[in-house]
C-alpha cells in the first residue's frame, strides 16, 4: 500500500437548485470567502490558479490547479493538481429532488516532504482532517448560497 496516495469522496446535499451550485463551485476564486480552509486562490490565467489550503492540522498545502473539464450540461467542474499533492479533484453538480447533490472526487498522491515522511503515522489524522474540512465547506457553501 502506498500510504501517500488518497482517494476522497464527500457528498453535499444542498436546497438550492443544481444551476446556483454550480455558478457558485465554478468561481474558485471566490472560495476564500466562504470556505474558511482555502485561504488563497491566485490566478494565474483563465485555466490555471495556485491554491493554498489549511484545516485544523498546522500545515499548509499548496497545490497548482489547471481546470480539465468544465462542462455545466454535465454539471462536471475537474482539476489536476500539481505541488504538495498531485493528482486530480472534480465536482459532480447533480438535481437531488428539491434541492442539488455536490459531490466531490478526489485522489491524490502527498508530495509534500513532511507529509510523506508522516505518512504512516498521520494517515488517520489526515484523513480526519481532510473531512473536517469539507464539513466546514458545506456549511460555507450552504451560508453563501443563502446570502445571495
Amino acid at each position: 500500500m502506498d500510504w501517500t496516495h488518497y482517494r476522497f469522496r464527500s457528498l453535499w446535499p444542498l436546497p438550492f437548485g443544481s444551476a446556483a451550485v454550480y455558478r457558485a463551485l465554478e468561481q474558485v476564486e471566490e472560495y476564500p470567502r466562504w470556505w474558511p480552509q482555502v485561504r488563497t486562490v491566485s490566478r494565474l490565467d483563465d485555466t490555471t490558479g495556485v491554491i493554498t489550503i489549511r484545516s485544523v492540522l498546522p500545515y499548509d498545502m499548496t497545490f497548482t490547479a489547471r481546470e480539465t473539464r468544465r462542462d455545466p450540461a454535465a454539471g462536471i467542474l475537474e482539476i489536476a493538481m500539481s505541488g504538495d499533492i498531485e493528482g486530480w479533484a472534480r465536482w459532480t453538480v447533480t438535481a437531488d429532488g428539491a434541492g442539488t447533490l455536490a459531490r466531490y472526487d478526489q485522489v491524490v498522491d502527498v508530495s509534500k516532504p513532511l507529509l510523506r515522511r508522516l505518512a504512516v503515522p498521520g494517515r488517520p489524522f489526515f484523513r480526519a482532517n481532510h473531512r473536517l474540512m469539507m464539513r466546514s465547506g458545506r456549511r460555507g457553501l450552504r451560508g453563501h448560497l443563502q446570502a445571495v
